[in-house]
């Protein structure tokens, strides 16, 4: 075992789902758990890791197959070699794993046959997705959560709820999987979390952020699909609403959102000088937004934007990705929020569509005219106007940590941020 996590510890920092790049893992073992391999010549065993580097300490979960050479690997998914030869690979990428797992979250659901062997989706930063499209059957997508974390996963409770009663916006729901691990804080607790969940999936088809980006690029009007996609929207609101808790908007919990909003704000000015002068306006917008009556608080998507949806034949938009914002602690994932946190999201992904064209002619009014679409959409489905004071200081926040997230990644992007903040501070 002592192998294994040195092989871990210097392979997890060139993962892309690995959070604490700038420093050295210090790991410790929570928990293994060994996986039936249909693969006599194979040994799979899911390893469950703390990293204690970072404060809070971050729990991970590495599947790895062990093998007596690499025969079936890329060098990029080897995670190290052992003193006596044995090779361990990256889990999904690796067949026994890839069977392993489904047959674990499904039984009985045939794996993949050679013409059609299982792969892993490429470029997810947080998670590692393995798709499955058996000879027969509808084809399968699997989540593996990188990071866990104990309690009710957000994503499989609330596309489970939508996809049982009947939305046709999100994937039908196929199986979960959980894992125990010792609690990193308390070695006499044990901690339950769920290690990977399985939908449907839909093979060719686009996001939305593509099927907009092309159209923007060709100077088409959006406002068709994006009055559809707001509808969608409202629906998807309405569904959560009527399947799971919805809570008044008391004191307390708007006071964490304001809360949340000065944090952000005072690291925003910290990082990006450029909005110091917009300190006081900033203000007064979350100001008159706090003045006002707000909405009851219910289950949303947490992280909505034009990524997250599918352009499926037949069915329409179909939303992904209910997980939320993976840095935050599930707890506050699955806490009632406001409905107006999704259509802020969506609202900045339109103008980033602009911000990502900027030698599109009139590409501005394209996103403009979208925006004001996807309101319409979203304002026929809930009878509510969607726009408002709360609206624009959700949008307004949204802007503020995408402009923190500019200037630390890309700082060329900074602009498109801090032109939505003089916007939005400009509204009467």
């Amino acid at each position: 075992m002592d192998s294994t996590a040195a092989c871990l510890e210097a392979w997890m920092p060139q993962q892309r789902w690995y959070s604490a790049k700038a420093t050295v893992p210090r790991l410790r073992t929570l928990a293994v758990h060994e996986l039936a391999s249909p693969d006599p010549h194979a040994r799979v065993r899911v390893h469950v890791v703390v990293d204690d580097a970072v404060d809070p300490a971050v729990t991970y979960q590495v599947p790895v197959v062990a093998r007596p050479t690499a025969v079936t690997a890329e060098p990029e998914h080897i995670v190290g070699t052992l003193p006596d030869g044995t090779v361990l690979i990256d889990g999904p990428h690796d067949p026994a794993y890839a069977a392993a797992l489904l047959d674990a979250i499904a039984p009985g659901t045939a794996a993949p046959g050679t013409a059609a062997p299982a792969t892993v989706l490429a470029g997810e930063q947080s998670n590692t997705s393995v798709i499955y499209a058996p000879a027969a059957g509808t084809p399968v997508i699997v989540k593996v959560f990188r990071r866990l974390q104990p309690g009710p996963n957000p994503e499989v409770e609330l596309q489970s709820a939508l996809a049982e009663a009947g939305s046709p916006h999100v994937p039908r729901a196929v199986g979960h999987l959980e894992t125990t691990w010792t609690d990193p804080g308390d070695a006499h607790r044990t901690a339950t979390g769920v290690a990977a969940f399985a939908q449907e999936f839909f093979p060719d088809v686009e996001d939305a952020w593509r099927v907009a980006l092309v159209a923007a690029a060709a100077g088409e009007s959006f406002s068709a699909p994006a009055h559809a996609l707001g509808a969608a929207t409202a629906e998807v609101h309405l569904d959560l609403a009527r399947l799971l808790p919805v809570v008044p908007a008391g004191e307390q919990e708007r006071g964490g959102v304001r809360a949340a909003w000065a944090r952000r704000l005072g690291i925003a000015i910290a990082e990006v000088p450029a909005l110091a002068a917009h300190r006081e306006a900033i203000a007064a917008v979350y100001a008159r937004a706090d003045g006002i009556r707000w909405p009851a608080l219910q289950r949303i998507h947490g992280d909505y934007h034009l990524g997250q949806v599918l352009q499926v034949p037949g069915r329409g938009w179909v939303v992904l990705d209910f997980e939320g914002e993976p840095m935050r602690p599930i707890d506050e994932r699955r806490a009632p929020d406001a409905v107006a946190r999704d259509v802020a999201g969506m609202l900045r992904s339109f103008d980033y569509i602009a911000g990502a064209l900027p030698e599109i002619p009139h590409v501005a009014e394209w996103a403009a005219t979208a925006r004001r679409a996807f309101l319409g959409g979203y304002e026929d489905r809930t009878g509510m106007p969607a726009t408002g004071p709360l609206l624009d200081a959700f949008e307004l926040d949204k802007a503020v940590y995408e402009a923190i997230y500019e200037a630390r990644n890309r700082p060329d992007w900074l602009g498109i941020p801090l032109a939505a903040v003089e916007r939005i501070i400009a509204r009467d």
